[in-house]
């Protein structure tokens, strides 16, 4: 009579350790998995057991994910119908989560697959290795837990004296010895930022300045308006070292006085909608350098105080070196003098013949553009005007204008031959920017 044959068993050892420390050894943690799960499925020869000799070898990955390349082409190569037994030395080398360990043996199941533990023998196909299964998973994944508390106690303990927990270092600072210690040059761009934000209280024009400064992240990237917008909220520039909101006081040295930071967060504090019109209030001399009297002297931008308001005009250089009554304008009010010149920009722009006239100049420097995109471009900068800061409004005044002539019978503008074209070239960009301000 025949013995009935066993059948075969291919068997895998999969093997994890959660640190990369010794794992450069000769013979390390992962070789002593192996080894054991090797010395076991040997001992079960008789039963059909035979070892496949892929190595699945996840070293440094915590057992709190399923994303392990080693795991996945076990996962992998089950599916495809290579493996029978799946052998670990313990069962948390598999996954330390329930959740995740309930995943695997779904697919284990799905696949007629057996898991093994060598220190913990059970069988997963019997109700009773199922209990045990979870009995002990739910002991690791409670000690994961527990470790996990224990080190977030450390780091609350560690702020709360003020030490530096690693990670990446604020912009100023460097690490030394566990500790923060301050790097000149960025620390001298740290103190500039926060008193040019006082001075200007808004972050996009901020940016801007930073961008023109050439102040880059440590990185080398361009400072965006959200990075700063940390940099002007993170406490570690008066010398706090925080941990969930709360500021203790740290072992390194500040970077800003207190007075500055809370000038700096009373600004923060008001919307930004209306810190952007502050912004834009205060608004450049737009004519600067454009503007003449009736004797052909320049007018120069010049302001003073009543309380509250401010109150710019334009003063004829004559009036300036000669004194009153040497010109017949001697000063205009600004905001008259500038708003009639846009009204006349804004007016022209609308016009049929200056489209055309437009469209034809910018011919040479735009290939292939067409009459409606350049109706289009001039007609699209008229309703952003009054979103545009005032940078960018005397910036398209001074592109279009050569020069703005001013006499007892009214305005007179002469305007750039090239200005409209070279504006039309410019439109996209400047509205485009516009757009992101006001965002």
């Amino acid at each position: 009579m025949n013995k009935p044959t066993n059948r075969k068993l291919r068997c895998a050892v999969y093997t994890r350790k959660s640190s990369e420390e010794g794992l450069e050894q000769e013979f390390n943690s992962l070789d002593a998995q192996r080894e054991a799960c090797e010395a076991y499925i040997a001992s079960q020869r008789s039963e059909g057991w035979a070892l496949v000799r892929d190595h699945y070898d996840d070293g440094g990955i915590s057992g709190g994910t399923l994303d392990r390349p080693a795991l996945h082409r076990l996962m992998s190569d089950i599916e495809d119908g290579l493996v029978d037994v799946v052998v670990v030395y313990k069962i948390d080398r598999l996954s330390r989560s329930l959740m995740d360990f309930s995943k695997l043996v779904e697919v284990f199941d799905r696949n007629n697959v057996t898991f093994v533990s060598v220190t913990q023998s059970f069988n997963t196909t019997t109700s009773m290795g199922r209990l045990t299964l979870n009995i002990l998973l739910s002991f690791a994944q409670f000690e994961r837990e527990v470790t996990a508390e224990r080190i977030r106690d450390k780091v609350k303990a560690s702020r709360m004296k003020g030490i530096f927990m690693g990670g990446t270092p604020p912009y100023g600072y460097k690490p030394k010895d566990r500790k923060l210690v301050i790097e000149d040059e960025e620390a001298r761009n740290v103190r500039w930022i926060f008193a040019r934000f006082l001075e200007i209280g808004s972050a996009t024009e901020l940016a801007r300045e930073v961008v023109r400064k050439g102040i880059r992240t440590p990185r080398g990237n361009a400072m965006s308006k959200n990075f700063l917008y940390r940099m002007l909220n993170n406490r570690a520039y008066i010398g706090e070292a925080v941990h969930k909101g709360t500021g203790y006081a740290g072992e390194h040295q500040r970077l800003i006085d207190q007075r500055t930071w809370e000038q700096v967060q009373s600004i923060l504090q008001q919307s930004p909608r209306l810190r952007a019109s502050n912004t834009r209030a205060e608004t450049p001399a737009m004519l600067k350098g454009m503007l003449y009297g009736p004797d052909g002297a320049a007018f120069s931008p010049t302001h003073t105080r009543k309380g509250d308001r401010l109150y710019r005009y334009y003063v004829s250089q004559t009036v300036l070196k000669h004194g009153a009554g040497k010109c017949p304008v001697a000063r205009v009010p600004a905001a008259e003098i500038e708003a009639a010149v846009i009204s006349q920009i804004r007016g022209m722009l609308r016009a049929p013949e200056v489209v055309v006239a437009t469209w034809r100049a910018a011919q040479p420097e735009c290939e292939g553009l067409a009459e409606g995109n350049v109706r289009e471009a001039l007609t699209a900068l008229d309703p952003l005007w009054a979103e545009l800061f005032p940078a960018e409004q005397a910036r398209i005044v001074q592109l279009l204008i050569e020069r703005v002539d001013i006499g007892t019978g009214g305005l007179k503008l002469r305007f750039r031959d090239k200005g409209l074209a070279q504006m039309v070239a410019e439109v996209g960009t400047i509205t485009g920017k516009s757009r992101k301000a006001a965002a």
